[in-house]
């Protein structure tokens, strides 16, 4: 399968433009890097880099999904094409990546025959984009000195640090809290607007919406958070490089990416949001690096061994990853390395930082989007667990799992919260992970039909509901956008439907969107986001009107809650409920007649004063 490399717009043009500017093709790039290591090229002469195989493809069609182009590229024209970089969605061109030139050769041979969505595709040679770390070193170089002055940044490297990673780090939390309520106040305000200009028949409802919730489409519940905001994150993942201060092997994390030329590392230990057990393992491990032979792993060059730090915790457990890459080091060596490294832990003076599951990690760069190495046991337990809502989760290194216990409790109440009733309702949990919120749900619902792409997850789903001792749960791997109908099948006769959708941060596939529409015994849709924005066109695509493309009835929003799932950031959760527009216009309509009778119920002199069935006093009413 083709890795997906989204960036930045800004990031992917000026890439781009530069390697259109600099060079005139990838052959005088590649030598203009061997002969200059200071050149933005450099990196294509010292390792792999499919960037040597890429291609340009123009006049795609104006909607298309990269999951569909992968689908065309590697499975139906058999193309082995190794990477996909995109600007933005349904981008007219986009580039990709090859292993070798006659895989390169092969594509554009191919592409430049077909039609594609009705679409002649116009495929070239693209040139190799600079290494954004060097082209901003040699930018800086050459900037103006006045210039340099006017940008010079005076932070501490701690704030530079905080500014990156907790960017609230210095407001009160109550005033974080409400800057996120406006954040959330600003989608819906815009998802509104987008379902008006959308769906003419949604426009009355929608106006008498807005009236009723300060300008809204639906009800928003005030703001939900932990009363624990420090020291919440679970899991941490630490860069192992060098202190651009102390110039010494640090474990923490970057001061900022790659792209803007940082490859800089900061300790942790001025971090609110990360636990002490934490950052003592970080610096346990630091003392561990500074003494070993090996050095510190350099992203630009890709020497070094020691990469990444993985921390898991769990009440009373302390999972951790050691990412190493093995460079030259035989495998004679890497076990001595290893052994070494227990030995520190259990042992050694890495001992008071009571480690219960110590793994260690394969880290390479990845040739392919496959390539996935598993973590390798060495010592203690294999797995830690987790308590939500009173069932037990089994979490292997790998595992997906919500990074604040205690808010996923709070997410999890309100989806149930937003779902009731449940008692006769079967839920479908699409993209459910380890099953953690399908099988909270399953004590208060029929039946939970589990849907998640990564096999090992399913595996897990299935272990935590066993653990557990859930029968009415049923976890199948596959994608959603596949399997929803496959679902479906498995409850017919059921009328109650609810689907709980908390996706990855880019939101469903459109063709998922387009299922869960068509699927009729689907009620509601419950919809977990911990970036609203990027999920927006989920929840228009939701409320766009019936067409010969979008089928079935429209799903609408009706109520909503945040939730601070990320203390300290600008992050936070949305939790919402849509409903079908038909069910939804019913309700509507019954309490538009509620209303009209109240207006024309007369005052009659002299007769008992009484309230109609919306509480409203017969002398408060006008006459009509």
């Amino acid at each position: 399968m083709a890795e997906l490399d989204t960036f930045s717009q800004e990031t992917a043009v000026e890439n781009e433009v530069t390697a259109d500017m600099t060079t005139e093709n990838p052959e005088e790039a590649a030598e203009k890097g061997a002969e200059d290591q200071d050149s933005p090229f450099a990196y294509l002469e010292r390792a792999f880099s499919s960037e040597n195989f890429k291609i340009e493809i123009k006049n795609l069609p104006r909607f298309y999904g990269l999951h569909e182009l992968r689908r065309l590229l590697n499975q139906k024209l058999q193309l082995r094409a190794n990477k996909i970089k995109t600007i933005r969605k349904n981008s007219p061109f986009l580039f990709v990546c090859f292993k070798n030139e006659e895989d390169r050769e092969k594509a554009i041979a191919v592409l430049s025959k077909i039609k594609w969505k009705g679409r002649e595709l116009k495929v070239t040679k693209a040139k190799p984009s600079p290494d954004p770390l060097v082209k901003k070193r040699k930018e800086d170089a050459e900037e103006d000195p006045a210039t340099k002055m006017i940008k010079e940044d005076n932070r501490s490297q701690e704030e530079k640090l905080k500014d990156a990673v907790i960017q609230y780090w210095n407001i009160p939390y109550d005033e974080q809290l409400k800057l996120k309520e406006e954040t959330i106040k600003k989608v819906l305000t815009k998802l509104g607007t987008y379902l008006s200009n959308h769906n003419d028949e949604l426009k009355e409802w929608l106006e008498c919406q807005k009236k009723k919730y300060d300008g809204l489409p639906c009800e928003l519940l005030e703001i939900r958070h932990s009363d624990q905001p420090d020291g919440y994150r679970n899991k941490c993942e630490f860069t192992v490089g060098i202190d651009e201060e102390t110039k010494l092997a640090t474990v923490g994390f970057r001061m900022g990416s790659y792209t803007t030329g940082t490859t800089g590392v900061a300790p942790v230990d001025n971090l609110v949001h990360i636990p002490e057990a934490m950052k003592i393992a970080a610096k346990a491990f630091q003392n561990y690096v500074r003494s070993s032979d090996l050095t510190v792993y350099n992203p630009e060059t890709h020497t070094g061994h020691f990469k990444q730090l993985a921390v898991r915790l769990a009440p009373g457990q302390l999972m951790v990853v050691v990412g190493i890459h093995p460079q030259e080091l035989s495998e004679e060596d890497l076990g001595e390395l290893k052994t070494s490294i227990v030995k520190f832990f259990t042992e050694g003076e890495g001992k008071h930082v009571n480690v219960t599951s110590l793994y260690y990690q394969k880290s390479v760069r990845k040739i392919h989007h496959d390539d996935f190495v598993p973590a390798e046991h060495l010592w203690g337990e294999k797995y830690i667990y987790e308590t939500i809502l009173g069932l037990k989760f089994r979490i292997s290194p790998e595992a997906f799992f919500q990074i604040n216990t205690k808010g996923a409790e709070i997410v999890y109440k309100s989806a149930m919260e937003f779902a009731e009733p449940l008692e006769d309702a079967t839920v479908f949990d699409v993209c459910c992970g380890t099953g953690t919120i399908g099988l909270c749900f399953s004590k208060h619902c029929k039946k939970v039909v589990g849907i998640e792409s990564i096999t090992q997850a399913v595996v897990d789903a299935k272990e935590n509901a066993k653990n557990n001792g859930v029968q009415n749960a049923d976890f199948i791997a596959g994608r959603a956008e596949e399997l929803l109908w496959d679902a479906a099948f498995k409850v017919t006769g059921e009328q109650n439907v609810i689907a709980i959708v908390d996706p990855p941060r880019a939101g469903l596939h459109k063709l998922a969107v387009f299922k869960l529409r068509n699927i009729p015994i689907v009620k509601k849709v419950i919809y977990i986001s911990c970036n609203p924005f990027m999920v927006i066109q989920n929840f228009v695509d939701f409320g766009r009107p019936e067409s010969k493309k979008m089928h079935g009835d429209a799903l609408v929003p009706t109520k909503a809650v945040s939730v601070d799932m990320f203390p300290y950031t600008k992050h936070c959760e949305l939790v919402m409920c849509f409903e079908r527009w038909e069910d939804v216009q019913q309700r509507f309509k019954e309490e538009m007649a509620a209303e009209g009778e109240g207006m024309q119920v007369d005052v009659v002199p002299d007769q008992k004063v009484e309230s109609n069935e919306n509480g409203v006093k017969q002398e408060d009413m006008v006459t009509v």
